[in-house]
C-alpha cells in the first residue's frame, strides 16, 4: 500500500473528519464568544466601573522609552490585565456552553438507552443467597434474639 492510499484511508476514517469538522466549527463558535465578551459584555461593564475600558487595563512594569528621533528605543512591558479578564470570560462561557452540550447528549443518550429496552422483559431477579450467606444470616438472627 503506498504512502498516498495509506494517507487517503486514514484522512476518510470517520473520526478524523469528525474531529477536523469539531475544531472547524469549534474555532468558529470561540470568534463568536470572544466577540460576545469583547464587544457585548465588557463595555457594559466597565461603563459600571467609571467608564474603564478593558482593552485598555493594564499594569505597566517599564514605560516606553522613545529615542532621539521619535522612534521607541525600548517597547513598553506590560501586564495586560484587562485583555486577560476578557480571555478568562471567554473560557467560562465556553466551558459553560461545552458542559451544557454534553449534558443534553448525555441526557439524551440515557433516553435512548432506556427507550431501547424492552418493557416486556422483566428485571433480572437477585441471586440466590450462598448457602454460607444463610449461614450467616441465621447465625446474626440468633445473635439478636439472645440480645434482645
Amino acid at each position: 500500500m503506498s504512502i498516498v492510499s495509506e494517507f487517503r484511508s486514514f484522512i476518510m476514517r470517520g473520526n478524523v473528519v469528525d474531529l477536523a469538522v469539531g475544531v472547524i466549527i469549534g474555532g468558529a463558535f470561540g470568534k463568536i464568544v470572544s466577540s460576545l465578551v469583547a464587544d457585548v459584555i465588557m463595555p457594559p461593564i466597565g461603563l459600571l466601573l467609571g467608564g474603564v475600558d478593558f482593552r485598555d487595563l493594564k499594569i505597566t512594569i517599564q514605560e516606553a522609552i522613545p529615542a532621539a528621533n521619535g522612534t521607541a528605543a525600548t517597547t513598553e512591558v506590560a501586564l495586560n490585565i484587562g485583555i486577560f479578564m476578557q480571555t478568562i470570560i471567554d473560557f467560562l462561557i465556553i466551558g459553560g456552553a461545552v458542559f451544557a452540550v454534553i449534558r443534553g447528549v448525555t441526557a439524551l443518550q440515557r433516553m435512548a438507552t432506556r427507550d431501547q429496552q424492552d418493557p416486556a422483559t422483566p428485571a433480572p431477579q437477585p441471586a440466590a443467597p450462598t448457602p454460607s450467606e444463610q449461614l450467616l444470616t441465621e447465625i446474626r438472627d440468633l445473635l439478636r434474639q439472645q440480645r434482645g
